[in-house]
């Protein structure tokens, strides 16, 4: 349809162009009647003819051209490689264009590798939580069957139903961890952060380890003066730094010690937790953090490897950051940085 209203107004130019040049000899030869001006007139028309006739038939070719042009540089990027005719430093319309085109093409590869990656994500996450949740869930349907089918001593049944407890608290730890790392990773929670006492951020995450570390022996100590502010939300910071001393009191051994120590940097302050641990080798330091990744050396404890991941996004969420050195067989230090 397009293409048959072009080829009419087409014509139709051309029908007005004759009708124009037909009247202009018709003038001509009516109102000048020395034969020699006669025949300049006409010559000097009809070469204004030919050449508004060469002029449109170049600008056709040019029109061709530059729609062949951008069809290449199309069927290049559909074919997702870089067009072999773009050159983007030449000032024509032809390049212009192209270069929106390619701002375009970016866009887009950058959405479809985003997406890619998403998609990547999700699986690992899936596979991550089917292999974390099918362990205590075998345990679970392997104590309920021998409660079921055996008679077990009144001692012996107190102590499946212990296990079977404990099994339902590591799912119950779990699917808390899950539904943090949700909130976190969509977005879906507030920070409120505000310059507010880093000595009560502490405190609160101390309450959360301090009767294991009780059990185990383990001394708690910390340094930090209560005058010492950081800007952190009070909540959230609390959990981060409870997850490090979590991690701490896990993989301490009895009678060991745990210090916590705060100083205030100039645009950051620092906040350091000591152990005196299993230690982390150095080719793993970088890999504490990766979700649901636990070493060998740590596969007899409880966990599931989502305490220093969850940490570390939280920090990062305040504009802060999170660092460890550690030493095989003599301990670790965290240490946490906070906006001053």
């Amino acid at each position: 349809m397009g293409q048959r209203a072009d080829s009419v107004m087409r014509w139709c130019v051309l029908a007005a162009a004759a009708v124009m040049f037909g009247c202009f000899l018709y003038v001509v030869w009516i109102w000048v009647p020395q034969a020699d001006i006669r025949v300049a007139l006409l010559g000097l028309c009809g070469g204004l003819c030919l050449t508004g006739f060469l002029w449109s038939l170049w600008q056709r070719r040019q029109l061709c051209r530059f729609a062949d042009e951008l069809c290449r540089t199309l069927d290049d990027l559909i074919a997702e490689r870089k067009p072999q005719d773009y050159f983007p430093y030449e000032d024509t319309l032809t390049a212009k264009i192209q270069g929106k085109l390619m701002q375009y093409y970016d866009l887009m590869s950058e959405g479809r590798r985003q997406s890619r990656q998403d998609k990547q994500i999700i699986q690992e996450l899936v596979s991550d939580i089917s292999h974390q949740v099918k362990t205590p869930m075998a345990n679970l349907q392997m104590f309920m069957g021998i409660l079921q089918s055996h008679d077990l001593s009144a001692g012996k049944r107190r102590e499946f139903m212990d296990t079977m407890s404990g099994q339902i608290n590591k799912l119950d730890f779990l699917l808390q961890s899950l539904i943090k790392m949700s909130r976190l990773e969509t977005g879906t929670f507030a920070l409120h952060i505000e310059r507010t006492s880093l000595y009560d951020t502490i405190a609160q995450a101390l309450n959360a380890v301090w009767a294991r570390a009780e059990v185990k022996q383990i001394q708690l100590s910390v340094e930090c003066d209560n005058s010492i502010t950081a800007r952190h939300d009070a909540r959230w910071t609390a959990e981060a730094l409870g997850n490090v001393l979590d991690n701490a009191v896990k993989y301490t051994p009895a009678g060991g010690s745990i210090r916590i120590s705060v100083r205030p940097w100039q645009f950051y302050t620092r906040v350091d937790i000591t152990d005196t641990g299993m230690g982390i080798p150095e080719e793993q330091c970088n890999q504490v953090f990766k979700r649901f990744w636990r070493s060998e050396a740590a596969a007899a404890q409880e966990g599931v490897g989502l305490g220093l991941y969850l940490a570390q996004e939280i920090i990062t969420r305040q504009r802060g950051y999170i660092s460890v050195k550690s030493v095989a067989g003599e301990g670790t230090t965290f240490s946490v940085y906070l906006l001053t």
